[in-house]
């Protein structure tokens, strides 16, 4: 699967969903596989994942997460740092070994690591976000990055808006700026046109925002 660099259009935009609902479908399906089946842990480090590709990449998260997994229940900072810069050495070992440390501390004596109990908790779908990206003692999930996180454990209805998904609503006139949002209100309302967008085109909204980021990125990753 390539990506096209030429700006999206409506057409474009059915013409891939064609091509690749199947796969945006199974994808879907995997991380529904993850909130049925998955332990406390496995939910762990789907969060340690979203805390590293803040700033970076999907596939450099995914090779930092490896780089740490034995470490990810009771490592300390400094053996996390020295895993994080074995090559290819992940850019940011020194900030994010802290975020993970800080928010396992934070998890551990409020909840003991039941990440499951804690986020079943949450009557209203923007309050469980909300304690994800406002919470002190949870370090490295912003609005972008705690809707990545629930998306990818099977939570439905969170835009994850990166700067793909925020340039393709611009190029399909959904959104007037390219810019990610960096306010709570600016990131519920692009979210909120996303979702009208999605209704009045008939597409499934967690479907879209897949379909986005691969039609820019080439790929349907996590």
């Amino acid at each position: 699967m390539k990506a096209n660099h030429e700006p999206i259009t409506i057409d474009r935009l059915r013409a891939s969903y064609a091509e690749r609902q199947k796969e945006i479908r199974a994808r879907l399906r995997d991380f529904r596989r993850i909130w049925q089946t998955g332990s406390d842990r496995r939910l762990w480090e789907e969060m340690v994942y979203c805390i590293f590709t803040a700033g970076s990449s999907a596939k450099m998260g995914l090779t930092a997460v490896d780089a740490v997994r034995p470490l990810l229940a009771d490592g300390n900072r400094a053996a996390i740092t020295r895993a994080l810069k074995k090559p290819p050495a992940y850019r940011f070992h020194n900030v994010r070994a802290e975020h993970l440390v800080t928010t396992r501390e934070y998890l551990l004596r409020n909840f003991s690591m039941r990440l499951r109990d804690q986020l079943n908790s949450f009557h209203d779908p923007l309050d469980r976000r909300d304690w994800l990206a406002r919470t002190p003692g949870i370090k490295g999930l912003g609005y972008k990055e705690a809707s990545h996180f629930l998306r990818n454990i099977g939570f439905k209805g969170y835009g994850i808006l990166d700067k793909h998904i925020v340039r393709s609503l611009c190029e399909l006139g959904v959104i007037d700026s390219p810019k990610p949002p960096t306010t709570r209100g600016r990131y519920l309302e692009t979210e909120q046109r996303m979702r009208e967008f999605a209704a009045s085109t008939r597409f499934d909204f967690d479907e879209l925002d897949l379909l986005l980021w691969s039609m820019k990125t080439g790929e349907i990753l996590k």
